[in-house]
């Protein structure tokens, strides 16, 4: 019998603004919805990428551990930038949530994300057993 999603929601990350969770768990697979830099009471954070991707990654760490896994736990990352001439910038916060962990990556460069953000970032999680 295929097993159902179950929707995880947290109040450490900002709610979702539309028709969608903020992850969900089918089995030992977690999918976060993208993250941008608002606060969980939903203020967008001021600043650079660097203070951005600060934020993104708070978000992405209460919504992993509502969900009972963390950064090491991810596989895969996919990162959407507004302009890749701050990759490097951006590329040097990232590493420093993930150390030697290196999941998988996409990262892409878009014309435009909500509330006009500079980082937004998506990511699957396999959860620990037990």
């Amino acid at each position: 019998m295929p097993q159902k999603p179950t929707i995880i929601s947290t109040t450490g990350a900002p709610a979702a603004i539309g028709p969608y969770s903020q992850a969900v768990r089918i089995g030992n697979l977690l999918f976060t919805s993208g993250q941008i830099p608002l606060t969980p009471e939903g203020e967008l954070v001021q600043g650079g990428i660097e203070e951005q991707t600060h934020q993104v990654f708070r978000n992405l760490q209460a919504v992993l551990s509502e969900a009972g896994c963390g950064l090491s736990d991810v596989v895969k990352a996919t990162v959407f930038l507004k302009d890749m001439n701050e990759f490097a910038a951006f590329n040097a916060v990232y590493a420093s949530y993930f150390g030697e962990h290196k999941p998988a990556r996409s990262t892409v460069e878009v014309a435009r994300l909500p509330r006009d953000v500079r980082v937004e970032i998506e990511l699957i999680a396999a959860i620990p057993e037990g």
